[in-house]
């Protein structure tokens, strides 16, 4: 049977990101997404003028009414971006009618950045995320929003114990398992960090490291990651997978001459992606 998500997201009329990515990576995979948005932008606001921004939580009330008439049963839900404590409690609300047992609960922060919170995120909406990531099965941190799920102050290089630290301790607020993006230690290589509070296993994948600041990075790793699981992959093998993607993705748009505000060519290399799950060959 064919495996199906909700991913409840903001949506980026112009700029690779958020469902905009994530609907094509896990349509790609086989995957059946049904998208609940938190936001309507004209464009992200990553170095884009003159943005129109909707804020929809009205909307997920309207969503959550109407799915909840609905025969709908998920095998994942993925959320990310929110932007107040009165659009977490709406995301709370919807997440709370799609989950049934069984099903896999993946939460992006999507607070923060190079050691600072987004604008337009504030204290008490992040604080509000903290405590709704609590509930998940599985986090996307990457390490500045890792710091502010614990209150800490980001550590932007930390070692390989420190992260290791980080993953345990985020672990310990709810999540059975972790995982940390913007992993790295070498001017070479960065990934990612994994974290089974179950197994207790620690896993890292890197792949090459290249200059330059790229849009949407973190939503197409986790689209990526959250189509190798639902496809049967292990979590490091899931994790290797998309970190690897997210690599070729960033070399392709470097190839082509793209402006990296406009987010990632990755249409051309999901090839290689449905590759390493299998279902191409």
């Amino acid at each position: 049977m064919q495996k199906t998500a909700a991913a409840i997201h903001d949506f980026s009329g112009f700029g690779k990101c958020s469902l905009t990515v994530i609907l094509p990576v896990l349509s790609a995979a086989g995957i059946a997404c049904s998208a609940a948005p938190t936001a309507i932008l004209s464009s992200h606001t990553g170095g884009l003028p003159n943005v129109y921004v909707q804020d929809f939580t009205e909307g997920l009330h309207g969503f959550t009414r109407q799915w909840t008439e609905l025969p709908l049963s998920f095998d994942a839900i993925y959320t990310g971006y929110m932007s107040s404590p009165e659009q977490v409690e709406a995301c709370a609300e919807l997440t709370d009618v799609l989950r049934k047992p069984g099903t896999l609960f993946v939460a992006d922060p999507a607070l923060g950045d190079n050691g600072s919170l987004y604008s337009g995120v504030n204290k008490a909406t992040a604080s509000a995320m903290a405590r709704f990531c609590c509930r998940a099965d599985l986090i996307l941190p990457n390490l500045t929003e890792a710091a502010l799920l614990l209150g800490e102050k980001p550590n932007l290089s930390p070692t390989r114990a420190e992260v290791e630290e980080l993953l345990q301790k985020l672990a310990a607020l709810g999540p059975r398992r972790v995982a940390i993006t913007g992993v790295s230690f070498s001017p070479r290589k960065i990934g990612a960090a994994c974290y089974d509070a179950l197994s207790h296993e620690t896993a890292f994948a890197f792949a090459p490291c290249m200059e330059g600041h790229y849009h949407g990075t973190g939503d197409l790793f986790g689209a990526a990651l959250l189509g190798g699981l639902l496809r049967g992959l292990q979590f490091r093998e899931a994790m290797q997978a998309a970190v690897s993607f997210v690599s070729r993705c960033v070399w392709r748009t470097k190839q082509n001459g793209t402006d990296p505000r406009f987010g990632l060519d990755f249409e051309e290399e999901l090839p290689f992606y449905l590759h390493a799950l299998s279902i191409i060959v």
